[in-house]
Parts: C-alpha cells; sequence; structure tokens
C-alpha cells in the first residue's frame, strides 16, 4: 500500500488540500498561519473552539451590549434546516458585525453550530498579532484567507484565493450546523448614511451558484468601529443595536441561469436588496421609538 509523502496531501481531513502550485504562492508565515488554523478548523479543536466561542466569545460580548442589544426576525434562523449549511450575508460598517450576529446565535438559539468567517489574509495571517486578534476575537472562524482582493490587492496571490474559494464551497454545500458570514459589499461601507450600501460583489453570487447553501440576509446597525468606546456605551447611552435576520432567499429562478459573470452579480444585487429591505424595516423600527 502506498504512503502519502506530500505534507500538503494530509493537512486536512475534512477539508480538501491546496495544490503545490497554490500554496507555494504564500510567503512561510503565510503557510503557517493558514496549516495552523486549517487544523483549528475541523474535528474535535473546531468543536472544542466552538465552545470557547459560545461561552467565553459570545458572553463577554452579551456583558459588553446587553443595554443596547435588540434583535429581529431570529425565526426566520430557526426555520432553516440545520442539517445543511447556512450562508449569512450581511450589510459592513462596523469591525463587529458579526460577533455580535454569532453571539445572538449562540445565546438565543440552541442547536449545534459551527461558525467560519472568510476574510482578508493580509492582516489575520501575515503576523503573529493577526493570528493572535483571530483567536481572541474569533476563536480561530476568521477563516478561509483571501489575499488577492481589496484595497492592497496581492494578485500574486490569486493562486491560492482559487483555493479558499473552493475550500469556502465545501463549507456552503456540505456540513451540518456550518454557519456562514459574508458580507457582499467585500468591504467595509464608511459612508456616514447607515442605510446605505455599497455595490455587491459577484464573488457572493458565484458562491451561491456553485454551493447553492441555504441563504438568510442580515442588516445591521448601531455599531461603531472603536472597541473602548462601544463597551462603555452599553452603560452610558450609546445608539441600539439592531440586528434584523430576513427570511430565507428563495433563489430558484437564479440557480437556474447560466454560469456566467452577469448570473453571478444579479444573485449578488438580489442578496443586496433583500439586505436594504432589512435596512428599512429598521428605519421603520426607529421611527416607531421615536
Amino acid at each position: 500500500m502506498s504512503t502519502v509523502t506530500d505534507p500538503e496531501a494530509k493537512i486536512s481531513e475534512q477539508f480538501s488540500a491546496p495544490s503545490p502550485a497554490e500554496i507555494s504562492v504564500l510567503s512561510p508565515f503565510e503557510r503557517f498561519a493558514f496549516r495552523w488554523c486549517t487544523r483549528m478548523n475541523q474535528g474535535r479543536w473546531k468543536r472544542f473552539w466552538t465552545w470557547c466561542q459560545r461561552i467565553f466569545g459570545a458572553g463577554w460580548i452579551h456583558l459588553s451590549t446587553y443595554n443596547l442589544m435588540n434583535i429581529y426576525g431570529l425565526e426566520h434562523v430557526e426555520a432553516a434546516s440545520h442539517d445543511r449549511p447556512i450562508l449569512l450575508v450581511a450589510n459592513h460598517r462596523s469591525f463587529f458585525d458579526m460577533y455580535t450576529v454569532s453571539t445572538a446565535l449562540f445565546r438565543q438559539t440552541t442547536w449545534r453550530k459551527q461558525l467560519f468567517f472568510p476574510v482578508r489574509g493580509r492582516f489575520f495571517y501575515q503576523s503573529p498579532l493577526g493570528l493572535f486578534v483571530n483567536l481572541v476575537m474569533g476563536w480561530w472562524s476568521m477563516y478561509p484567507p483571501f489575499f488577492a482582493t481589496g484595497d492592497k490587492p496581492m494578485p500574486e496571490k490569486r493562486a491560492f484565493d482559487r483555493y479558499s474559494l473552493r475550500l469556502l464551497n465545501e463549507l456552503c454545500r456540505h456540513g451540518a450546523g456550518n454557519v456562514i458570514g459574508f458580507h457582499p459589499e467585500g468591504t467595509r461601507n464608511k459612508s456616514a448614511d447607515r442605510y446605505s450600501f455599497l455595490p455587491a460583489q459577484p464573488g457572493v453570487g458565484k458562491l451561491i451558484k456553485e454551493a447553492a447553501p441555504q441563504v438568510i440576509p442580515v442588516f445591521i446597525a448601531g455599531l461603531g468601529n472603536n472597541l473602548v468606546r462601544q463597551v462603555l456605551g452599553n452603560w452610558t447611552g450609546g445608539e441600539k443595536i439592531r440586528i434584523h435576520f430576513g427570511p430565507q432567499l428563495d433563489l430558484t429562478e437564479h440557480l437556474a441561469r447560466p454560469n456566467r459573470i452577469r448570473t453571478y452579480k444579479e444573485i449578488a444585487d438580489f442578496v443586496m436588496e433583500k439586505i436594504a429591505e432589512l435596512g428599512e424595516q429598521d428605519q421603520k423600527v426607529m421611527g416607531d421609538e421615536q
């Protein structure tokens, strides 16, 4: 019987491994960070870190936001099948958006889940500080990493990003309890208007078209980007945090269309429309409370 000698082929018992050509574009530290986080996101390690995320991570976020937190539409998440992956598509205005969403899920739902948040690898996978933040803020769930796109693109790492997209497809296609958080806008919207949105990127449409996960839109408002100010606001009268979960999207018509950029963009735009509709609901809620 033959034995496997390629170390990359043994990197995961659950996830497919990158090819030598794909992994070779990463620096030595990036490879180490990727291998480490891959190990932490599967099997017993993933179950252990998910327990930490549920007890400690969600615990301190709850203590820091309980006076401000308002959650709407959680019944839509409960109505989804927990035997198939769920893709949460949300607007993006704060570094802390998905942390509060995960806290809502861990504290107010009881079904077994494991979270994954694809991120730009340029910070989280390029320095010890980035790895540390991934641990203390995400319990290693900021995974898988992407390098080639964003404000400071690294096109030389595009080969690895193709692997990360395949891995993300696996997470969205298979795995009971997989919850994947995704921002269709691709980056933070820094506009002062909380109800404005950046154009949706076709990448989310491609992911949905290929993996066909359950897709639930989310609108988040009221979070800032200053951690100290955000935490103090819980006791000093900060802005109310609102998280709106929408009904699962019916994408049957879109999934039947050809695999091409136009289809991906149409799906992405449809997703953003549904997030914007939740924003309109938030406007109404805020107006009723004034």
